[in-house]
């Protein structure tokens, strides 16, 4: 059976955009209960300016406290200060973060696209020093909430450009949750001609109802790893309409119709999504954790 990787971005992109903000005592429970339904890699903060991201502002606390329990735990850096903010807690993993269109780049990173590619080098570079792993993300890979569609060529001489840093991974999001199966199979296509033997992986926001099928396409297209989020929780504070993330519940449990192997047992992914929402205090977004798998 061929494994697919489900990673479980709740702690970090899950809880970066709610209006309530859990305890530091929470966040590790969260990551501990992520933990439990078998994922093995878990996204779980991120070190950016506090007051622009105050439900993460723990970043460091949360890092410090981990078990080490064979997980492997990565967090979101926008800079080098964050970077080596994430290193100085032990973090082993980062995940950086190229946006496709400038308007977007500017409001939420401070910096024009080409600049973040800058900045993203450096970080790639003293990541090949320190023995960190560096994956990086193209934001809004299939609309921006600003400029509107991405054009093909821009995405296209993105995408290369990103593919000239060397990265470890290279993630595609659709922040805004705009993309459709046959824009997800395109990318991914050009991607791979670029970066034939960079892992790829996706990241997806289910705000129009595209988000399993587009995480489908993605694993036709040879992506094996998902970022998910239990309950569906989450979605970009900078990007207007970016709801909830594909809810890791629904996706574990398509895949594991479809033949394919996350390592996840869905009862316990039903169960941790029903407890962080209610932490939360919001409704279930995805729909397994409402009416449980099949059969019963």
């Amino acid at each position: 059976m061929e494994r697919v990787e489900i990673v479980e971005v709740s702690p970090r992109d899950g809880l970066q955009n709610e209006a309530t903000t859990l305890s530091t005592a929470d966040k590790l429970e969260l990551v501990d209960r992520a933990a439990r339904t078998g994922v093995r890699r878990i996204e779980v903060t991120s070190f950016v300016r506090p007051d622009r991201v105050p439900q993460l502002a723990d970043a460091a606390e949360v890092a410090r406290a981990l078990p080490g329990n064979g997980i492997d735990y990565s967090a979101l850096v926008l800079n080098v200060r964050g970077y080596e903010r994430a290193v100085a807690t032990g973090i082993r993993e980062v995940t950086t973060v190229v946006l496709a269109s400038d308007t977007f780049s500017t409001r939420n990173q401070g910096t024009t696209t080409r600049e973040a590619l800058d900045v993203v080098r450096e970080i790639r570079g003293r990541g090949r020093v320190d023995g960190v792993k560096v994956a990086v993300t193209i934001g809004a890979s299939f609309g921006c909430p600003f400029e509107g569609e991405v054009p093909e060529d821009r995405f296209t001489s993105v995408a290369a450009a990103v593919a000239d840093l060397g990265a470890d991974e290279v993630c595609l999001a659709d922040t805004i949750g705009v993309a459709v199966p046959s824009d997800v199979e395109t990318r991914f296509g050009i991607l791979r001609g670029l970066s034939p033997d960079v892992p790829m992986r996706i990241h997806l926001h289910d705000t129009r109802g595209t988000g399993v099928a587009n995480a489908v396409a993605a694993v036709r297209s040879g992506v094996r790893a998902l970022d998910a989020s239990l309950g569906g929780i989450g979605g970009c504070p900078f990007a207007p309409g970016a709801s909830g993330n594909v809810a890791t519940e629904d996706v574990v449990y398509t895949l594991h119709r479809m033949g394919y192997d996350t390592g996840l047992d869905l009862r316990e992914t039903i169960e941790h999504a029903t407890w962080v929402t209610g932490k939360l205090g919001v409704p279930l977004s995805g729909r397994l954790a409402k009416v449980g798998g099949f059969p019963k």
